[in-house]
């Protein structure tokens, strides 16, 4: 996995680390039990505080997708997307669909975006019908 910050850029660095590690989950390439680096380890590569690191973790760990243990570090997991996730979820795409709208971008370029996206994470293969 590779990973990228931009420490000038306007996203926090957590913020990026955490993103970029749910689209690496999402992609396919970090899968149920694969580890992550260390926090140390991860803040040396990118020479930034280590507590950057365990905050974008933390927040990972309580969103449902890695565990943390003192033993194993930290390791993906895959949890089920429940009802109070997919409200917010919701909530979180309409805001982000409505600037698309109020910035007068057409639905059907909208909705075909949305696809690339969703296809660029190799979404698990679904039986054709014939």
């Amino acid at each position: 996995m590779i990973l990228n910050v931009d420490p000038a850029g306007d996203v926090p660095i957590y913020q990026q680390l955490r993103d970029q590690i749910v689209e690496a989950i999402a992609g396919g390439v970090l899968t149920e039990s694969s580890p992550l680096p260390a926090t140390r380890t991860l803040a040396a590569d990118f020479g930034i505080n280590f507590h950057t690191v365990n905050k974008a973790y933390d927040l990972l760990r309580r969103q449902g997708l890695i565990r943390l243990n003192r033993k194993t570090g930290a390791v993906v997991v895959a949890t089920p997307a429940d009802s109070a996730f997919r409200a917010e979820w919701t909530a979180r795409a309409r805001t982000l669909l409505a600037e698309a709208v109020a910035r007068g971008w057409p639905a059907d370029e909208v909705l075909a975006t949305c696809q690339s996206v969703l296809d660029s994470f190799g979404s698990p293969q679904r039986e054709e019908t014939p």
